[in-house]
Protein backbone atom coordinates (compact mmCIF):
# COMPACT_ATOMS: atom_id res chain seq x y z
CA UNK A 1 0.00 0.00 0.00
CA UNK A 2 2.83 2.68 -0.62
CA UNK A 3 1.95 5.54 -1.39
CA UNK A 4 5.14 6.33 -4.07
CA UNK A 5 2.84 5.17 -6.84
CA UNK A 6 0.49 8.13 -6.45
CA UNK A 7 0.04 10.67 -9.55
CA UNK A 8 1.29 13.98 -9.22
CA UNK A 9 -0.63 17.05 -11.01
CA UNK A 10 -3.86 16.16 -11.02
CA UNK A 11 -6.96 14.66 -8.38
CA UNK A 12 -6.46 11.65 -6.73
CA UNK A 13 -9.83 10.43 -4.96
CA UNK A 14 -9.29 6.71 -3.71
CA UNK A 15 -11.58 5.01 -1.25
CA UNK A 16 -9.76 3.01 0.85
CA UNK A 17 -11.81 -0.07 2.48
CA UNK A 18 -10.81 -1.51 5.56
CA UNK A 19 -11.28 -4.40 7.90
CA UNK A 20 -9.09 -4.18 11.03
CA UNK A 21 -6.95 -1.09 12.38
CA UNK A 22 -4.00 -3.04 11.14
CA UNK A 23 -5.15 -2.34 7.43
CA UNK A 24 -6.05 1.01 8.43
CA UNK A 25 -2.72 1.68 9.58
CA UNK A 26 -0.90 0.06 6.91
CA UNK A 27 -2.56 1.92 4.34
CA UNK A 28 -2.47 5.71 5.70
CA UNK A 29 0.60 5.29 7.90
CA UNK A 30 2.59 5.66 4.67
CA UNK A 31 0.77 7.96 2.88
CA UNK A 32 1.32 10.26 5.42
CA UNK A 33 4.94 9.92 6.36
CA UNK A 34 6.02 9.18 2.40
CA UNK A 35 3.97 12.48 1.58
CA UNK A 36 5.94 14.32 4.13
CA UNK A 37 9.41 13.14 3.35
CA UNK A 38 8.53 14.28 -0.14
CA UNK A 39 7.43 17.79 1.26
CA UNK A 40 3.71 17.20 0.66
CA UNK A 41 1.31 19.15 3.34
CA UNK A 42 -0.92 16.26 4.89
CA UNK A 43 -4.24 16.65 6.73
CA UNK A 44 -6.15 13.77 8.63
CA UNK A 45 -10.54 14.49 9.06
CA UNK A 46 -11.17 11.54 10.82
CA UNK A 47 -13.68 10.39 13.44
CA UNK A 48 -12.00 10.43 17.34
CA UNK A 49 -10.67 7.53 17.52
CA UNK A 50 -9.25 6.75 14.58
CA UNK A 51 -7.91 9.69 15.26
CA UNK A 52 -5.92 8.91 18.14
CA UNK A 53 -5.13 5.63 16.42
CA UNK A 54 -3.13 7.43 13.22
CA UNK A 55 -1.88 10.09 16.04
CA UNK A 56 -0.36 7.12 17.91
CA UNK A 57 0.65 5.41 15.11
CA UNK A 58 2.59 8.34 13.30
CA UNK A 59 4.59 9.43 16.71
CA UNK A 60 6.71 12.46 16.21
CA UNK A 61 5.33 13.10 13.05
CA UNK A 62 2.23 13.88 14.18
CA UNK A 63 3.60 17.17 14.74
CA UNK A 64 3.45 18.16 11.33
CA UNK A 65 -0.17 16.86 10.26
CA UNK A 66 -2.92 18.96 10.86
CA UNK A 67 -5.05 16.56 12.54
CA UNK A 68 -9.11 16.98 12.57
CA UNK A 69 -11.59 15.40 14.66
CA UNK A 70 -13.80 14.96 11.49
CA UNK A 71 -17.26 14.49 14.43
CA UNK A 72 -16.57 17.90 15.32
CA UNK A 73 -15.53 19.84 11.75
CA UNK A 74 -17.44 17.54 9.54
CA UNK A 75 -20.99 16.90 11.44
CA UNK A 76 -22.54 18.94 8.55
CA UNK A 77 -21.42 17.19 5.47
CA UNK A 78 -21.94 20.40 3.80
CA UNK A 79 -19.48 22.15 5.97
CA UNK A 80 -16.66 19.65 5.36
CA UNK A 81 -15.36 20.69 1.48
CA UNK A 82 -15.09 24.58 2.14
CA UNK A 83 -13.95 24.58 5.68
CA UNK A 84 -11.73 21.48 5.92
CA UNK A 85 -10.92 20.31 2.84
CA UNK A 86 -10.88 23.83 0.21
CA UNK A 87 -8.85 25.54 3.21
CA UNK A 88 -6.45 23.09 3.29
CA UNK A 89 -5.49 22.50 0.18
CA UNK A 90 -5.74 26.72 -0.78
CA UNK A 91 -3.11 27.44 1.81
CA UNK A 92 -0.68 24.89 0.11
CA UNK A 93 -0.86 25.55 -3.32
CA UNK A 94 2.57 24.71 -4.33
CA UNK A 95 3.17 20.87 -4.77
CA UNK A 96 1.00 17.73 -4.09
CA UNK A 97 -1.34 17.96 -0.87
CA UNK A 98 -2.03 14.95 0.91
CA UNK A 99 -5.23 14.19 3.00
CA UNK A 100 -7.38 11.62 4.34
CA UNK A 101 -10.92 12.19 5.22
CA UNK A 102 -13.70 10.36 6.70
CA UNK A 103 -16.26 11.79 6.75
CA UNK A 104 -18.68 8.18 6.89
CA UNK A 105 -18.82 6.39 10.04
CA UNK A 106 -21.09 3.86 11.69
CA UNK A 107 -22.48 6.28 13.62
CA UNK A 108 -24.28 8.11 10.61
CA UNK A 109 -27.66 8.16 10.75
CA UNK A 110 -30.29 7.79 8.09
CA UNK A 111 -31.29 11.13 8.06
CA UNK A 112 -27.82 12.54 7.75
CA UNK A 113 -26.71 9.49 5.32
CA UNK A 114 -27.68 11.48 2.06
CA UNK A 115 -25.62 14.30 2.60
CA UNK A 116 -22.82 12.33 3.26
CA UNK A 117 -22.69 10.42 -0.06
CA UNK A 118 -23.33 13.44 -2.19
CA UNK A 119 -20.70 15.07 -0.45
CA UNK A 120 -18.42 12.37 -1.64
CA UNK A 121 -19.63 12.86 -4.95
CA UNK A 122 -19.36 16.40 -5.11
CA UNK A 123 -15.84 16.15 -4.20
CA UNK A 124 -14.95 14.89 -7.91
CA UNK A 125 -15.98 18.46 -8.86
CA UNK A 126 -15.28 20.82 -5.81
CA UNK A 127 -11.06 19.60 -7.00
CA UNK A 128 -10.82 18.28 -10.59
CA UNK A 129 -7.38 19.37 -11.91
CA UNK A 130 -6.42 20.41 -8.36
CA UNK A 131 -2.78 18.27 -7.01
CA UNK A 132 -4.67 17.26 -4.45
CA UNK A 133 -4.80 13.35 -3.34
CA UNK A 134 -7.99 12.63 -0.79
CA UNK A 135 -7.97 9.39 1.02
CA UNK A 136 -12.00 8.63 1.96
CA UNK A 137 -11.72 5.39 4.46
CA UNK A 138 -14.70 2.72 5.25
CA UNK A 139 -15.25 0.62 7.61
CA UNK A 140 -16.03 -2.74 5.41
CA UNK A 141 -17.06 -4.44 9.03
CA UNK A 142 -19.65 -2.02 10.25
CA UNK A 143 -20.47 0.22 7.16
CA UNK A 144 -23.97 -1.60 5.12
CA UNK A 145 -23.32 -2.79 1.56
CA UNK A 146 -25.69 0.17 0.23
CA UNK A 147 -22.94 2.09 1.70
CA UNK A 148 -19.85 0.75 0.24
CA UNK A 149 -21.56 0.10 -3.05
CA UNK A 150 -22.18 4.29 -2.85
CA UNK A 151 -18.39 4.33 -2.17
CA UNK A 152 -17.30 2.59 -5.70
CA UNK A 153 -19.77 5.13 -6.96
CA UNK A 154 -18.19 8.13 -5.97
CA UNK A 155 -14.64 7.23 -6.06
CA UNK A 156 -12.88 6.51 -8.97
CA UNK A 157 -10.25 4.07 -7.88
CA UNK A 158 -10.33 1.58 -4.62
CA UNK A 159 -7.54 0.93 -2.34
CA UNK A 160 -7.67 -2.57 -0.35
CA UNK A 161 -5.30 -4.64 1.48
CA UNK A 162 -5.23 -6.89 -1.81
CA UNK A 163 -3.63 -3.70 -3.97
CA UNK A 164 -5.26 -1.43 -5.89
CA UNK A 165 -7.69 -1.16 -9.00
CA UNK A 166 -10.07 1.19 -10.87
CA UNK A 167 -13.77 1.00 -9.90
CA UNK A 168 -15.86 -0.37 -12.20
CA UNK A 169 -18.93 1.69 -11.14
CA UNK A 170 -17.75 5.36 -10.65
CA UNK A 171 -20.89 7.81 -11.08
CA UNK A 172 -20.51 10.65 -8.44
CA UNK A 173 -23.63 12.19 -10.17
CA UNK A 174 -25.53 9.15 -10.33
CA UNK A 175 -25.48 9.93 -6.50
CA UNK A 176 -25.92 12.92 -6.24
CA UNK A 177 -29.41 12.71 -8.13
CA UNK A 178 -30.35 9.09 -5.83
CA UNK A 179 -29.93 11.09 -2.74
CA UNK A 180 -31.49 14.15 -4.26
CA UNK A 181 -34.42 13.09 -1.84
CA UNK A 182 -37.26 15.26 -0.04
CA UNK A 183 -37.95 15.18 3.54
CA UNK A 184 -41.41 14.94 4.73
CA UNK A 185 -42.74 18.22 6.99
CA UNK A 186 -44.33 17.48 10.22
CA UNK A 187 -47.75 18.73 10.13
CA UNK A 188 -47.43 20.54 13.38
CA UNK A 189 -44.66 22.71 11.36
CA UNK A 190 -45.08 26.49 12.18
CA UNK A 191 -45.14 28.09 8.38
CA UNK A 192 -44.72 31.71 7.49
CA UNK A 193 -45.38 32.84 3.69
CA UNK A 194 -42.43 35.16 2.72
CA UNK A 195 -42.99 37.48 -0.14
CA UNK A 196 -40.52 40.46 0.47
CA UNK A 197 -37.61 41.69 2.70
CA UNK A 198 -39.91 43.39 4.35
CA UNK A 199 -41.17 39.95 5.94
CA UNK A 200 -37.50 39.19 7.43
CA UNK A 201 -38.83 40.57 10.90
CA UNK A 202 -41.80 38.75 10.79
CA UNK A 203 -39.03 35.64 9.66
CA UNK A 204 -37.31 36.18 12.91
CA UNK A 205 -40.38 36.92 15.07
CA UNK A 206 -41.21 33.61 14.47
CA UNK A 207 -38.09 31.94 14.54
CA UNK A 208 -37.32 33.07 18.13
CA UNK A 209 -40.66 32.10 19.00
CA UNK A 210 -40.38 28.65 18.29
CA UNK A 211 -36.92 28.61 19.51
CA UNK A 212 -37.87 29.45 23.09
CA UNK A 213 -40.15 26.83 23.45
CA UNK A 214 -37.22 24.24 23.06
CA UNK A 215 -33.82 23.75 25.43
CA UNK A 216 -31.85 25.96 23.08
CA UNK A 217 -29.47 28.74 24.16
CA UNK A 218 -29.64 32.03 23.33
CA UNK A 219 -26.50 31.40 21.39
CA UNK A 220 -28.07 28.65 19.13
CA UNK A 221 -31.13 30.82 19.03
CA UNK A 222 -29.51 33.56 17.20
CA UNK A 223 -27.72 30.99 15.04
CA UNK A 224 -31.33 29.61 14.16
CA UNK A 225 -32.25 33.15 13.77
CA UNK A 226 -29.66 33.42 11.35
CA UNK A 227 -29.97 30.57 9.53
CA UNK A 228 -33.83 31.21 8.65
CA UNK A 229 -32.86 34.72 7.67
CA UNK A 230 -29.96 33.85 5.36
CA UNK A 231 -32.54 30.84 3.67
CA UNK A 232 -35.25 33.33 3.10
CA UNK A 233 -32.77 36.09 1.66
CA UNK A 234 -31.28 33.83 -0.89
CA UNK A 235 -34.60 32.54 -1.64
CA UNK A 236 -35.91 36.08 -2.42
CA UNK A 237 -32.48 37.49 -4.07
CA UNK A 238 -32.37 34.52 -6.64
CA UNK A 239 -36.00 33.55 -7.35
CA UNK A 240 -37.44 37.34 -7.24
CA UNK A 241 -40.75 35.49 -5.81
CA UNK A 242 -42.07 34.65 -2.30
CA UNK A 243 -40.96 31.50 -0.41
CA UNK A 244 -42.22 29.32 2.39
CA UNK A 245 -40.36 28.94 5.75
CA UNK A 246 -41.46 25.82 8.18
CA UNK A 247 -39.96 25.27 11.44
CA UNK A 248 -40.84 22.15 13.52
CA UNK A 249 -39.34 20.11 16.48
CA UNK A 250 -38.38 16.35 15.11
CA UNK A 251 -36.68 14.37 18.54
CA UNK A 252 -33.30 15.78 18.76
CA UNK A 253 -33.21 19.32 16.24
CA UNK A 254 -35.12 22.27 15.55
CA UNK A 255 -35.64 22.24 11.93
CA UNK A 256 -36.00 24.80 9.23
CA UNK A 257 -37.09 24.76 5.56
CA UNK A 258 -37.75 27.23 3.13
CA UNK A 259 -39.59 26.23 -0.13
CA UNK A 260 -39.44 27.92 -3.38
CA UNK A 261 -40.10 27.87 -7.03
CA UNK A 262 -36.32 28.65 -7.93
CA UNK A 263 -34.13 26.00 -9.50
CA UNK A 264 -30.76 25.21 -7.95
CA UNK A 265 -28.56 24.59 -10.77
CA UNK A 266 -25.07 24.83 -9.14
CA UNK A 267 -24.50 21.66 -7.39
CA UNK A 268 -21.73 23.72 -5.31
CA UNK A 269 -23.79 26.16 -4.13
CA UNK A 270 -22.68 26.81 -0.16
CA UNK A 271 -19.59 25.00 -0.54
CA UNK A 272 -17.37 26.91 -1.90
CA UNK A 273 -15.11 29.00 0.12
CA UNK A 274 -15.41 32.80 -0.64
CA UNK A 275 -12.87 34.11 -3.34
CA UNK A 276 -10.94 37.18 -1.53
CA UNK A 277 -12.96 40.65 -2.19
CA UNK A 278 -16.33 38.46 -2.98
CA UNK A 279 -18.99 40.61 -1.68
CA UNK A 280 -22.32 38.18 -1.35
CA UNK A 281 -23.28 35.23 -2.79
CA UNK A 282 -22.37 33.29 1.35
CA UNK A 283 -25.71 33.02 2.37
CA UNK A 284 -25.56 29.00 2.05
CA UNK A 285 -22.01 28.50 2.76
CA UNK A 286 -22.91 30.50 6.62
CA UNK A 287 -25.75 28.53 6.95
CA UNK A 288 -23.15 25.03 6.10
CA UNK A 289 -21.06 26.63 9.00
CA UNK A 290 -23.59 26.86 11.50
CA UNK A 291 -26.46 24.26 11.26
CA UNK A 292 -25.41 20.23 12.18
CA UNK A 293 -27.07 19.37 8.75
CA UNK A 294 -27.86 20.61 5.64
CA UNK A 295 -30.23 18.49 3.29
CA UNK A 296 -31.19 20.09 -0.27
CA UNK A 297 -33.55 18.79 -2.45
CA UNK A 298 -34.22 20.43 -6.05
CA UNK A 299 -36.10 19.58 -9.24
CA UNK A 300 -37.50 21.66 -12.50
CA UNK A 301 -40.41 23.23 -10.02
CA UNK A 302 -38.67 24.15 -6.82
CA UNK A 303 -36.22 23.96 -4.69
CA UNK A 304 -36.44 22.81 -0.62
CA UNK A 305 -33.42 24.01 1.81
CA UNK A 306 -33.38 22.56 5.25
CA UNK A 307 -31.39 22.84 8.35
CA UNK A 308 -31.25 21.08 11.18
CA UNK A 309 -30.33 22.45 14.43
CA UNK A 310 -29.25 19.91 17.33
CA UNK A 311 -31.34 21.29 20.62
CA UNK A 312 -28.52 19.55 22.84
CA UNK A 313 -25.65 21.28 21.26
Amino acid sequence: MSAATTPSGVFVHPALFYNSDEEYLDALVPFITDGLGEGHPAAVAVPGARLRLLREALGTAADDVLMLDMEVVGRNPGRIIPTVLRRFADAHRSGQVRIIGEPIWAGRTEIEYPACAQHEALINLAFAGRDVTIVCPYDSRALDDHVLADALATHPTVWEATGRRDSDHYDPHAVVDRYNRPLPTAPDSADLDVGTTADIRDVRRLVADQARRSPLDAEAIADLELIATELVTNSLRHTGAGCRLRIWRDGAHLICSVEDDGRLTDPLAGRRPPEPGQRGGRGLLLVNQLADLVRTHATAHGTTVTAFLRVDR
